[in-house]
């Protein structure tokens, strides 16, 4: 899928690193989004070298998410994941790191797999 899409909000959320036993790193984080009387909390994920864009967010921050959609079936069962792969501070600023001279994706940087070495848990998913 090679669709992009951008989103505006504050951070609320954000989670710890976390590592699986392949090795395959990913941090989450959600923004809440303002939707009139009813604002949205939409959760993303970072993978592998773009976590370091999260270093120097904090709380609060107003942040632009640039993002891919990504889906996955599982034993019958379908998941979809928000995978951002720029994060910019609301005043046009980088939000952390060296993410602002990564303008795109390079081709291919973004595969359907996920990590189904990680340890099992209880239920059965497998990220």
């Amino acid at each position: 899928m090679a669709n992009s899409f951008e989103l505006t909000g504050t951070l609320k959320v954000l989670e710890d690193l976390q590592t699986f036993a392949s090795g395959f790193t990913k941090r989450e984080f959600v923004i809440e989004i303002p939707d009139g009387k009813y604002p949205q909390m939409v959760k993303f994920e970072v993978v592998r070298d773009k976590i370091s864009q999260l270093d120097q967010v904090s709380i609060g921050d107003e942040l632009k998410v640039t993002f891919d959609v990504r889906g996955n079936e599982y034993k019958g069962r379908y998941y979809v994941n928000l995978n951002a792969w720029k994060i910019e501070g609301g005043g046009g600023s980088s939000g952390g790191g060296n993410s602002g001279s990564q303008e795109d994706p390079p081709p291919g940087a973004f595969d359907n797999s996920f990590d189904n070495e990680a340890e099992p848990t209880d239920d059965d998913i497998p990220f």
